[in-house]
């Protein structure tokens, strides 16, 4: 989601400083009235009004992708589980079973049984 523009946390906060209730200003621009006291909130403590940043991050599966890829394609067929013991003897990492199938799904991998 993206964060709210300058301009409206400007008229927000401008509707603020006219004594307007907080439930009123939320309707009338169909925000959240908690929305409105934690920009008042935040202007009050710090002074700033303009939206966090957020950090991005990369998954804890990132470091080891390319061992994972390597891993399915040479045995296209291997069970979660056995990617689990591989991970952490050859790579020492641990991981559970869904952080493995989150990567596989990421990295457009599917593990199909030979028929």
């Amino acid at each position: 989601m993206k964060p709210y523009s300058a301009e409206l946390r400007g008229e927000v906060l401008a509707a603020c400083d006219r004594k307007e209730g907080t439930r009123a200003i939320a309707a009338r621009w169909k925000v959240s009235e908690a929305w409105v006291r934690r920009l008042k909130q935040r202007r009050r403590e710090t002074g700033e009004v303009t939206p966090r940043t957020r950090a991005s991050r990369k998954p804890k599966w990132h470091a080891w992708s390319d061992w994972l890829l390597k891993k399915l394609a040479e045995q296209p067929d291997i069970y979660l589980r056995e990617l689990k013991v591989a991970l952490k003897q050859e790579q020492g990492e641990e991981a559970c079973l869904m952080t493995i199938c989150a990567a596989c799904r990421a990295l457009d991998q599917s593990r199909k049984k030979r028929r």
